[in-house]
């Protein structure tokens, strides 16, 4: 099937290849309900980036969060939190999903115009101890859009599960596209899981057959099928390339960004490419950017709401022909091991952590670095898709030479 051409387009960005570097990461603890607030978990994030970078907190002058999510750690968080009192560069528009991605466009303008020399980007969730109270989490953001609510949810078009199981189905109609294949992804993402220590599904094992006997939630979908629940966060700290050298870790450069939008925004009812991600006008520009190809990608980690989701950006961002990603998982190619494109091999969002995708970030980062628990050998590039619905961003990262 040919999508129509006018259903999104590419947001333009300037060229920032080599003008940012990722120098320091940093992971709170990921857990089911911890009882923490927000702004502790994030904290303790940024905590162990500044950490890890061999930075102190009087050296952040730059921070990034998103007040799309409550109580995020921003910049007056942080002067609570550390006992600082300088002034600091703020960008509303860093964060998670997308701007996991974006978040290092937006910086560099700021390190290039001499506004800050350090810069973190943060992001954190307790989502698990809000959910007996139905607060703070993805279906309370959903249910409380005016369209949503008007014309999707009393036709029972809700929550995010029967949203992406009716993607689901569609895409199976037009690939054939199985369960087995959907199974391919969180069993190879729950192994990754298994081999790292941080995550929340580290000591519970996956197999096909168990997955395949696993009861519906949303027909296709098992609870395999979908992202967890979790309390976490992340963060990681931006700088010039030339002061990234200075510090203790290995440099890990930004090559190229991307940005794509739908014009249905999050209506996915309403898009025409329906089994299509805006990773097709996000991901070109991307690579164009870092003057790169996906067969020049070692690792590649995409925000994982569903499993289909994993499919649809792996096709989207070029790594297989529309409809091959269903077989290029069945047959281990998304493995750590496997050979073929080593994807979300910390486990993702279906087995990692719901940290809606800084920790992706912090993984391609370990990745690039030779320090990830399922380490690709010899990793120099990397790419994380972000993903909110309405839009798409292409992250390309590499190992400075």
């Amino acid at each position: 099937m040919t999508s129509p051409p006018d259903w999104g387009h590419a947001e333009p960005l300037d060229g920032i290849t080599g003008q940012v570097a990722i120098a320091g990461i940093g992971e709170a603890d990921h857990s089911k309900a911890s009882g923490r607030a927000t702004r502790q978990i994030a904290a303790e994030a940024v905590e162990r980036a500044i950490a890890d970078a061999g930075l102190t907190p009087a050296d952040i002058d730059g921070i990034m969060w998103h007040p799309a999510f409550t109580d995020q750690f921003d910049d007056a968080a942080f002067r609570e939190h550390f006992g600082t009192t300088h002034e600091m560069w703020t960008s509303p528009q860093g964060g998670g999903m997308v701007w996991a991605g974006t978040a290092p466009h937006t910086a560099a303008r700021a390190l290039k115009e001499k506004r800050a020399r350090y810069i973190v980007n943060a992001f954190a969730v307790a989502w698990a101890t809000q959910r007996s109270s139905m607060t703070g989490g993805p279906g309370q953001s959903h249910a409380q859009q005016l369209m949503k609510s008007q014309y999707e949810v009393p036709f029972g078009w809700f929550p995010q599960p029967v949203y992406f199981a009716t993607v689901a189905r569609r895409h199976m109609h037009e690939y054939g596209t199985t369960a087995e294949q959907l199974g391919a992804v969180a069993v190879t993402t729950r192994r990754h899981a298994n081999l790292t220590p941080a995550a929340v599904m580290h000591d519970r094992g996956l197999t096909l057959d168990q997955y395949l006997a696993s009861p519906p939630v949303a027909e296709p979908f098992r609870k395999e099928d979908c992202s967890l629940i979790s309390d976490g966060g992340g963060a990681y700290i931006m700088t010039s390339p030339e002061r990234a050298r200075d510090l203790p870790g290995p440099v890990v450069e930004v090559a190229g960004v991307g940005l794509g939008t739908s014009a249905t925004g999050g209506h996915w009812a309403q898009q025409s490419a329906f089994t299509t991600t805006p990773q097709v006008f996000a991901a070109p520009g991307a690579f164009a950017m870092a003057g790169l190809t996906p067969a020049d990608v070692d690792v590649l980690a995409c925000y994982d709401p569903f499993t289909i989701v994993s499919l649809m950006q792996i096709e989207d961002l070029g790594f297989c022909a529309k409809g091959e990603a269903g077989p290029l998982a069945a047959s281990g190619g998304l493995a750590y091991d496997g050979g073929g494109v080593p994807y979300n091999t910390h486990g993702g969002l279906l087995s990692h952590s719901y940290v809606l995708g800084i920790a992706h970030v912090v993984e391609l980062v370990r990745q690039l670095r030779g320090t990830a628990a399922a380490q690709v050998p010899g990793a120099e590039t990397a790419v994380y898709g972000g993903y909110t619905g309405p839009q798409a961003s292409a992250l390309v990262l590499r190992r400075a030479r």
